[in-house]
């Protein structure tokens, strides 16, 4: 095994928690929101439950694979800089990627700040808004996985 099928490996695995994380947690929020029709007790006993799940969510399982996915990601381009050169990085295919790499982290970090406005209280969106937006992520990779397995050019 050499340290670039490791470093891919591993950036992998790390993809797909990271990705996992972030499919199910709009679907956390739209549960959440949907609570709002509920009378209390049950209201409150439920957002509390599912604000736990997200924070845990959050914490334990989308931040930590983000950081390992950017690290190994990073792992791999400096192996192929060093078989490549640089240019590589101007190929189509991983301006695609790297384009897709950014709005996924953008997400991220939308889907992280309106769990703090969730939780306040303070978050405008509905539950029709998650469902329509939890496939997000899985769009971004469809169009990342792509480019990088073709390696497609212009031209």
């Amino acid at each position: 095994m050499t340290a670039y099928d490791l470093a891919r490996g591993l950036h992998i695995l790390a993809v797909i928690a990271w990705m996992a994380g972030m499919l199910f947690l709009p679907r956390l929020f739209a549960y959440d929101v949907e609570q709002n029709e509920k009378s209390e007790p049950l209201r409150s006993q439920m957002q509390g439950l599912l604000r736990g799940w997200q924070l845990r969510l959050l914490r334990i399982i989308i931040n930590p694979a983000m950081i390992l996915a950017w690290g190994f990601g990073l792992w791999l381009i400096h192996i192929d800089v060093q078989a490549r050169g640089w240019a590589f990085l101007a190929e189509p295919w991983m301006i695609t990627k790297l384009t897709g790499v950014i709005l996924l982290s953008a997400w991220h970090g939308y889907l992280a700040g309106e769990r703090k406005r969730i939780a306040a209280g303070t978050s405008l969106r509905t539950s029709r808004f998650w469902r329509m937006t939890n496939e997000i992520p899985f769009l971004l990779a469809i169009v990342m996985v792509l480019s990088v397995t073709t390696e497609w050019r212009f031209g």
